[in-house]
């Protein structure tokens, strides 16, 4: 569960493993996929004045999921966090799908924040 004051919502498009310039990040790599996807939602709330830290809930897609890939998931949460210097455990919604916009993509996650 989550508790979020503040006056300004956020919702972020699901973001993806794609660096600033639109390259592709982490090409086959899950963890780094995951990773460059929770940096993207940590620069774009830097942006308009927030932090990551100002997240409230978090939907992950990922292209055929299994528990095998927990260990990856972990990874790439805990990369970004160091990278990020936030706690990066959230209520998060994590979906299985078939494919996502574009092949070369293996997670999208989505972000709703809560700002002052």
């Amino acid at each position: 569960m989550s508790v979020a004051t503040g006056s300004r919502l956020v919702f972020l498009a699901g973001q993806v493993a794609r660096d600033r310039e639109g390259r592709p990040v982490g090409t086959g790599d899950f963890a780094a996929q995951v990773e460059q996807a929770y940096l993207n939602i940590g620069n774009a709330l830097t942006e308009i004045g927030g932090s990551f830290d100002d997240v409230a809930k978090l939907t992950i897609y990922v292209v055929d999921w299994s528990p095998e890939k927990f260990p990856q998931l972990g990874e790439g949460v805990a990369r970004a966090a160091a990278k990020l210097g936030v706690d990066p455990l959230k209520p998060i919604t994590l979906l299985s799908v078939a494919a996502l916009g574009e092949p070369d993509l293996l997670v999208e996650v989505e972000a709703t924040a809560v700002l002052d």
